[in-house]
């Protein structure tokens, strides 16, 4: 397929011009997704579009680009639009342009939403990146099946702002990968365009190495296992666990360049503590944090590493209730206001001390809006949200044990 040579001869001419120690570069694989999975740009009917390869199944494409306009629409009306206006007169003008945002599989729609002006995004989860070297190679019945399991994993993100762990494992295998797949459309529904995508690991100073051509060669027989027990293996490549993806707003070459790294990893303490990624993290110095939808494991002192990490150098945080808990944040110097209703966690098995102390501290504060849900609702299907920052006229302290 035509597709299929184009991005095999950029990732060969990289090679060719500059050696063995260059990034690959998968940039034409992730206009590829733009185009046929994510539908870019959007707010254009399919006819307005980047023209289709000769040997893409245009039917097929076209039809799931009209169900994506709809989506799209959906998620910008109850969505981007209500919680753009809601975040703009709270987020102070002096923040950090670089966001961490650990448990957000997928979820690089949520991260641009929170913070506009972020430059440099990092989400962490448990899913690997995915190869994007698949879709080019599917025939049209693969891809009208990929592209349906897509759509059905897809719904979540786009109708309910977070996407569930039983939705991450079924794309860790497959034609269309969830991380990839998920990260450039939440890309593309915030009106961005891909620039650049790379792959990398974490040596163990915390610096990154950029896969070269030849090291996914030859780490291509080999197949990537979960990082945690309970999870599902994929059926790509290791090279694939790490993804860099480079963009900025769609037709707009002088906008501002965004860097997004997802990073495959398990941020229990036993992994976390002591690793390359806690290095990389600290590096990055002053960042503004966000969490959702992440199974209360912040609340685990199994998770205290990640959770001290941001009480030390987050300068804001949003969340819904799987944020730090009360008594963390007070330690650190922090204050917790509270959007929208609280009356217990949302699922069965979270700590009941740290849910109840939730709902107290919903009960102190006013009663303000939230016209939106982000995250989990509560356990009467409430939507809410916390803002975790310094207290005034007082920095952070330290918030370790």
């Amino acid at each position: 397929m035509l597709r299929i040579a184009l991005s095999v001869a950029v990732a060969l001419s990289g090679v060719a011009a500059a050696g063995d120690d260059v990034a690959a570069d998968f940039t034409t694989d992730a206009k590829i997704y733009y185009r046929e999975v994510a539908c870019g740009p959007v707010g254009k009917a399919n006819d307005q579009l980047e023209p289709l390869p000769a040997d893409a199944d245009k039917a097929t494409i076209d039809k799931h680009c009209d169900v994506m306009a709809k989506r799209y629409a959906e998620f910008q009306k109850t969505y981007a639009v209500p919680a753009e206006g809601f975040f703009a007169p709270l987020r102070p003008t002096d923040l950090s342009r670089t966001v961490v945002y650990p448990f957000g599989g997928g979820d690089l729609a949520s991260a641009l939403v929170t913070y506009p002006n972020a430059t440099d995004i990092t989400t962490i989860s448990l899913e690997h990146a995915g190869d994007p070297t698949r879709l080019g190679k599917l025939n049209k019945a693969k891809l009208r099946e990929a592209l349906g399991n897509y759509r059905d994993a897809i719904d979540g993100l786009l109708s309910l702002h977070d996407s569930t762990s039983e939705n991450m494992r079924k794309l860790e295998v497959g034609g269309i990968p969830g991380q990839l797949s998920f990260h450039i459309t939440g890309m593309t529904a915030m009106g961005y365009e891909p620039v650049k995508l790379s792959y990398f690991s974490i040596n163990d100073d915390g610096t990154l190495h950029y896969l070269s051509q030849s090291e996914i060669e030859a780490l291509s027989k080999k197949t990537a296992k979960k990082i945690k027990g309970g999870w599902v293996d994929t059926d790509f490549s290791p090279a694939f666990t790490n993804m860099e993806l480079q963009f900025r707003k769609a037709g707009d070459p002088k906008a501002p360049l965004v860097t997004h790294r997802h990073i495959a990893f398990n941020l229990g303490d036993k992994a976390f503590k002591g690793s390359g990624l806690q290095k990389y993290l600290e590096a990055k110095g002053q960042v503004v944090g966000m969490t959702k939808a992440a199974s209360y494991l912040i609340w685990n002192d199994g998770f205290s590493g990640i959770r001290d990490f941001l009480l030390a150098h987050m300068q804001w945080m949003v969340s819904d209730s799987t944020g730090i808990a009360p008594r963390w944040a007070k330690k650190g110097g922090f204050t917790q206001t509270t959007y929208g209703t609280f009356e217990g966690a949302f699922l069965d098995d979270a700590d009941k001390n740290v849910s109840d102390a939730m709902v107290e501290m919903w009960k102190a504060q006013p009663k303000r809006r939230l016209p939106f849900r982000y995250g989990y609702p509560d356990n009467a299907k409430h939507v809410h949200l916390m803002i975790t920052a310094p207290k005034p006229n007082g920095a952070a302290k330290d918030s370790k044990k």
